[in-house]
């Protein structure tokens, strides 16, 4: 992260060493530690909670595609369902109307013969 190397280390130890004296230096670096390890878990803290939020975001638009899926697989039922209570309707017409012509032309057939008998004399 920071491109520190062992010899700046050193010489900001030794700079802090001259400003604080031996006997605060100690406590000085455990309230530093203290505090650099609570930004730290702060930072960690945000990160995972900023994760957690984009997961939410994710699954919400995850469920929603569902739904939406849910909702065309009905209305494609649905129309499915409605084809095929028209097609047999249309069937059923169809039938009807074979039925009538044929009946028709079979009284027509019968009809006709009795009418045309040829005269015997």
């Amino acid at each position: 992260m920071f491109d520190i190397g062992f010899s700046e280390l050193l010489l900001v130890g030794l700079i802090a060493l001259l400003v604080l004296g031996p006997e605060r230096l100690p406590t000085a670096a455990r309230v530093t530690g203290l505090w650099l390890g609570r930004i730290k878990r702060g930072f960690n803290n945000i990160k995972a909670d900023i994760e957690r939020e984009i997961g939410a975001d994710e699954l919400r638009l995850q469920l929603h595609n569902e739904e939406i899926l849910a909702k065309e697989r009905k209305m494609l039922e649905e129309t499915a369902n409605q084809a095929k209570e028209s097609l047999a309707e249309a069937s059923q017409q169809v039938k009807t109307e074979i039925d009538s012509a044929a009946s028709n032309a079979h009284s027509s057939t019968n009809a006709a013969p009795s009418a045309q008998e040829p005269e015997k004399e």
